[in-house]
């Protein structure tokens, strides 16, 4: 079976390991473990009857949800069957343009989109980000925020000066939810002020939902109409749908997360950082990127063997190759596991 190029793949890891997918302790996709929330499941039970039935096309439901969690009006919000497909919306936008810069190490699904419309893609090293572009007024911009794979968040002061230089920033925030509201940098409060940024979310990955697949992109109307033309009708599933609507409102389990993450987070860290040959990067996301100085396609079969453990190597970064591997952060029983495996090989 071929080697996925994204994490979360439980039948390549079962199968290398010779045991069931659900005996396999996932470090490699970054989804909290704390969900999904109840209320999510509740509300996708409730909606079983509705299955016989299109969905709202226009989703306003769900959008009114979004609209009063991100106090904007609806027609900047347009729901998507992941930020995956909207990521496919927002390739097609930029291949417009003469070319994309694009900050690197980068997300591979970029690339995808970026390649499926022949867009020109200009790279740029993240530690050479400057904040004074020149010549960049025909061009686009897109980077993540935290910055995935290596947890570093952007201040938004350090952002907004894109805007001027640029004639389309996108701002891919799948992480952000993760960060406590007193310290995020979401440029949220002020698409309104800029035609030409757009602003992609996940609720997959903090609310635990990756296998329903939803999304949404913050941006202009005039250009959330025209990706509307542009795209299937339907892409959010009733019961996607509903399992979001009720997470939004469930703010005993965001507190929930913002309380767990950072302690966990510290304890990974740490643990990680007394290992020899492991370095662990600064993240304010639900992962740590960790240098290695041994192979790590060989340390993620070792992991997978001997403890039916499994971690994300960065082969797919291609700046950062086989001496870097990327974990989730898991519940502290769980990250010690991971840190007592590492340890024995």
């Amino acid at each position: 079976m071929r080697q996925p190029a994204h994490g979360g793949n439980l039948a390549w890891a079962a199968a290398l390991a010779g045991c069931p997918p659900d005996a396999i302790l996932d470090f490699s996709a970054s989804i909290s473990p704390l969900g999904p929330p109840n209320s999510a499941i509740a509300a996708i039970v409730s909606q079983l009857g509705n299955l016989k039935h299109y969905p709202d096309p226009n989703y306003s439901e769900l959008r009114l949800a979004l609209s009063h969690f991100h106090q904007l009006p609806t027609e900047w919000i347009l729901p998507g069957n992941g930020s995956a497909e909207l990521l496919t919306l927002v390739g097609r936008e930029l291949a417009q343009l003469a070319a994309t810069i694009l900050i690197t190490p980068a997300f591979g699904d970029y690339y995808r989109t970026l390649a499926a419309y022949n867009a020109k893609v200009l790279e740029c090293p993240l530690s050479l980000v400057i904040s004074d572009w020149s010549s960049t007024k025909d061009k686009g911009l897109l980077l993540n925020n935290p910055h995935n794979p290596t947890g570093k968040i952007f201040s938004r002061d350090s952002i907004l000066p894109y805007l001027e230089q640029f004639a389309l920033v996108v701002v891919d925030e799948a992480f952000m939810d993760f960060v406590p509201p007193n310290q995020e940098q979401s440029l949220i409060p002020v698409v309104q002020e800029y035609t030409n940024l757009v602003i992609l979310r996940s609720l997959t990955k903090f609310y635990s939902l990756p296998g329903l697949r939803l999304g949404y992109a913050i941006a202009h109307p005039d250009c959330l109409a025209k990706w509307q033309l542009w795209r299937d009708p339907w892409p959010v599933n009733t019961l996607a749908a509903a399992a979001a609507i009720a997470a939004l409102q469930d703010t005993e389990f965001q507190q929930q997360t913002w309380a767990w993450l950072p302690p966990a987070r510290n304890q990974l860290f740490q643990g990680l950082a007394e290992i020899p040959g492991f370095q662990p990067q600064v993240s304010a996301a639900n992962f740590l990127l960790v240098e290695s100085q041994q192979s790590t396609s060989h340390l993620q079969q070792q992991l997978l063997k001997h403890h039916q453990i499994l971690i994300r190597d960065c082969l797919s970064f291609k700046e950062l190759g086989d001496r870097f591997f990327r974990v989730a952060v898991r519940e502290e029983s769980d990250n010690q596991r991971l840190l007592t495996a590492l340890s024995g090989e």
